[in-house]
């Protein structure tokens, strides 16, 4: 017998999950369904692969529309259809050949040739583990005869060229030439109801709850959203809700072929399509199905007499993966991007050399990092204090661990003394007290600078597996200087002082965020001097037409060695390269060590520049700066002028007084921790991309990035092995992929509930985006949605509305009048910089960049926490 990667037809009974590229997903997933213990898949056989590649053989013309369709954008719609329409049409023009054509009518007579079939889709890429592409191809029903079977199975393969099939390849980034058709061909089950079943919530993530959707007769029409179907929870074995569907209809099948939807029988009307019994037995069969398939399952069922019958399975993509646990008890986590305002996911490399310099335990899923807050929940002292810190960053942070600690039953209430006692504050407790001292923040500086001196130099001779040795023991530093305790009550005495100066003057002057005025322009903050900077290098090109001109055309990073040849053009090397000598370890999701640093792409400044060419004049910088110093001054000599005339005003002045000299002498070193990390990170990395290059050059590598998808272990392993895994590569960029179109959630938990939080608030006008407020001001003006900071064009009054911005998006920040994000505290970086340029913002607004469109006017109220978008 051929082998079966040759044979044209299979039967679903000889394959299984792990030949996806001879018989496609679907089949692949049928095939290993029919081997489960007491799950029934309804008999069938599998038109492979190896026919598709036959047939597009006879249409060599198909070649080059599929390159032209590879270089088009998903949004490119017009060109999207007209060239999937061209190549749907010659597929279905060519002739089934007769040794397949036979080999297909066979295979149908062992099923009973006038039988009724269905004639289904099943793709190599589709019911993936990384992505379904559900209803990307089509499915016939109630196909009757071999002369209309092979006729739906030409309509299949074609569908492989649908619009909506080419356009969800082309966003996922698959190859249109690397997918192929296979088609199942099955007998036809007429069931008395049918429909799908979620073995974990599909909405919240919870893989102990299940979803069971349920109507009469076909379930086609119930999966294509033709007709409500009834909806059953279910948890621990016990349905907990249902939802039974009004008017009832129904998908039938007419004896002479087709499928049609109709009224249901009057006496199904008004009753559910499954008892509770039905319901429970079938969630039985999906967990059985789940545990088989080893991840949450997205089953299609028919119900015929009192037996289930599966018709497909593939894996729910959309669920959030649950952070790996040594145990089985329940956990709570809390996502680290949305603190460090980078929720896009890490490569393997990033993760790991993150968690390798950390200061607390890290847990991974998804490609993001999570911090597992469970103890400290459990016991009320650190509970208190972790919601207040959570509560005063990110209210919706708070409000989800609220609303898990409202189930009584999952997180348990330990003794303070007991483990997550008073000494699991996130902090390890509150730091000593501090005194107000300029110099205090200069040592603090300086010994972070000697000890990246130090790691300069000493990192400069090592190689190969001594280098990773070398780098262990530097990670240990890294972390000594992250947790010096004298830094750490710096950071925590400006932030202490801007929440007292919140608080007390609130309550005694009525004044809303008066920290927001009071900290503008502090100093030796070194992401707001980075913004600034940008201003002076646009000072030094702004004079010179050609070098602006020339910038304009920049598309490669190589445009630095360019620039000497043009009058005022060495002047604006230097300027430039000064800025890179300074922040050229910064980049946009800078805490993955794989992202491309402004050192490693100075283009990417660019645009940043020539904005601040066009929308200033020269010496803004400085004109800036001072003004909201002096704001500032005003501003305090205002509130201590009006706290004396208070009773008990001289003490109250006096304590206020106190904590502006400390909110303005610590505030801004809250930036300089980060800075650190990330100027040792861009060490790390030329030395690690050394040690990739000489993999490559010694042909164990393809290219040095490669080594971004191992972790700093594989690497190290790598290295002395000389050796790598590239199925292990490919896999891992496989999976990267696919992590950019999960949406990561404040809040998991070890049930894999995303639990998303919501703003407890009623004062705020009908229709308007709830936030944080986080810089105090009302502004106007027009938004710009950015989304890639290196395709910003903005222009004086514009409004910079994103999902989330860390610090190398200060440069942006001096060109705009006001900020909206959807990620954000009130001490992230986003919101110290707004405050210190006074900018109104407004952070934390969910799903902004959705619901705010390029060019609407919107007004942002930064003292109150909403926006508005205008008329």
């Amino acid at each position: 017998m051929d082998a079966l990667t040759e044979r044209y037809v299979v039967d679903l009974q000889e394959v299984d999950e792990t030949q996806v590229a001879v018989v496609g997903g679907k089949a692949a997933q049928l095939g290993g369904l029919s081997r489960i213990e007491g799950v029934r898949v309804p008999a069938g056989f599998c038109v492979t692969t190896a026919a598709f590649r036959r047939i597009m053989t006879e249409a060599p013309s198909v070649g080059d529309r599929l390159d032209r369709l590879s270089r088009l954008d998903p949004d490119d719609r017009e060109p999207i259809r007209t060239l999937s329409a061209e190549i749907r049409r010659t597929m279905e023009g060519i002739a089934v050949p007769d040794d397949l054509a036979a080999a297909i009518t066979r295979a149908l007579a062992r099923l009973g040739g006038r039988t009724a079939c269905a004639v289904r889709s099943s793709a190599t890429a589709e019911d993936l583990p990384t992505a379904s592409f559900a209803g990307q191809q089509d499915t016939y029903l109630n196909v009757v005869g071999p002369a209309a079977v092979l006729r739906h199975v030409s309509r299949c393969w074609a569908s492989l060229f649908t619009e909506r099939a080419v356009t969800y390849r082309l966003r996922n980034g698959f190859d249109h030439r690397k997918v192929r058709m296979a088609v199942v061909v099955q007998q036809m089950v007429f069931p008395d109801a049918a429909g799908v079943l979620f073995t974990a919530d599909p909405v919240t993530g919870d893989r102990k709850a299940a979803t069971v959707e349920a109507g009469f007769g076909l379930g086609e029409a119930l999966v294509s959203g033709l007709v409500n179907p009834d909806v059953f929870r279910v948890r621990d074995g016990e349905v907990v809700a249902r939802a039974v569907a009004a008017g009832r209809r129904a998908g039938h099948a007419p004896p002479a072929g087709g499928t049609r939807e109709a009224e249901a029988d009057p006496e199904r009307q008004g009753r559910p399509a499954l008892t509770d019994a039905q319901v429970v037995r079938l969630v039985r069969l999906g967990r059985r199905i789940e545990a088989h398939f080893g991840r949450p399952q997205d089953i299609e069922w028919c119900l015929v007499g009192d037996d289930f019958q599966i018709v497909q399975s593939r894996p729910i993509t959309t669920l959030f993966p649950v952070p790996a646990a040594r145990d089985r008890e329940n956990h709570v986590y809390v996502s680290v991007g949305h603190q460090q305002m980078m929720t896009d996911p890490l490569k393997p490399l990033g993760l790991s050399m993150w968690r390798l310099t950390a200061m607390v335990p890290m847990h991974e899923a998804g490609g993001r990092l999570f911090v597992d807050v469970t103890r400290r929940l459990a016991s009320p002292a650190s509970r208190a204090g972790l919601l207040d810190v959570m509560g005063r960053g990110d209210p919706l942070v708070r409000d989800a661990l609220e609303t898990v600690l409202d189930r009584h039953d999952f997180v348990p209430t330990l003794p303070d003394g007991g483990p997550g006692g008073p000494g699991g504050s996130p902090a390890g407790g509150p730091p000593a007290p501090i005194e107000t001292d300029p110099a205090i923040v200069a040592e603090l500086i300086e010994r972070s600078q000697a000890s990246l001196a130090a790691l300069r130099r000493d990192i400069r001779t090592k190689t190969g597996p001594a280098l990773f040795d070398f780098l262990l023991e530097a990670f240990q530093e890294h972390k000594r200087v992250l947790g010096d305790p004298l830094s750490m009550q710096a950071i925590m005495a400006g932030m202490e002082a801007t929440w007292w100066l919140n608080d007390r003057l609130r309550e005694w002057l009525g004044e809303k965020n008066a920290a927001d005025t009071l900290t503008l322009s502090a100093p030796g903050n070194v992401t707001s001097e980075m913004g600034l900077a940008l201003l002076d290098v646009a000072d030094v090109i702004r004079p010179h037409p050609e070098v602006v001109a020339f910038l304009r055309g920049v598309e490669d990073d190589g445009f630095l060695d360019g620039l000497p040849e043009l009058p005022g053009g060495a002047e604006a090397r230097r300027a430039i390269e000064s800025y890179l000598d300074r922040y050229g370890m910064r980049c946009v999701g800078e805490i993955d060590i794989t992202r491309p640093r402004w050192r490693e792409r100075p283009a990417t400044l660019v645009p940043a520049i020539l904005d601040n060419v066009r929308n200033f004049e020269p010496g803004a910088a400085g004109r800036r700066f001072e003004r909201g110093r002096q704001e500032a001054r005003k501003k305090a000599q205002e509130v201590l002028e009006r706290l004396r005339a208070l009773p008990d005003g001289e003490r109250r002045a006096d304590e206020t007084g106190r904590m502006i000299d400390r909110v303005r002498t610590f505030i801004g070193y809250r930036e300089y921790p980060k800075y650190g990390i990330v100027s040792r990170y861009l060490v790390y990395k030329e030395a690690l991309l050394e040690e990739a290059g000489r993999l490559v050059r010694a042909g164990v590598l393809p290219e040095r990035e490669d080594v971004f998808y191992l972790t700093f272990q594989e690497f190290h392993d790598a290295v002395r092995s000389n050796r790598v895994d590239g199925e292990l590569i490919r896999r891992r960029k496989e999976e990267f992929r696919s992590y950019h179109a999960l949406t990561p959630p404040r809040v998991l938990t070890s049930d894999g509930e995303a639990v998303t939080g919501a703003y407890r608030r009623d004062d705020v006008p009908v229709g308007a985006l709830i936030g944080l407020p986080v810089s105090a001001g009302t502004v106007e003006g027009r938004a710009r949605v950015v989304l890639d900071m290196a395709r910003a064009e903005l222009e004086p009054g514009d409004i910079l509305v994103t999902a989330h911005t860390d610090p190398s998006w200060t440069p942006l920040f001096v060109a705009v009048t006001g900020l909206v994000t959807e990620v954000g505290g009130l001490m992230t970086h986003g919101a110290v910089i707004a405050r210190e340029y006074g900018l109104p913002a407004v952070v934390g607004v969910p799903d902004a960049t959705r619901l705010i469109r390029e060019g609407q006017r919107i007004r942002v109220h930064g003292s109150d926490g909403y926006v508005e978008i205008l008329s």
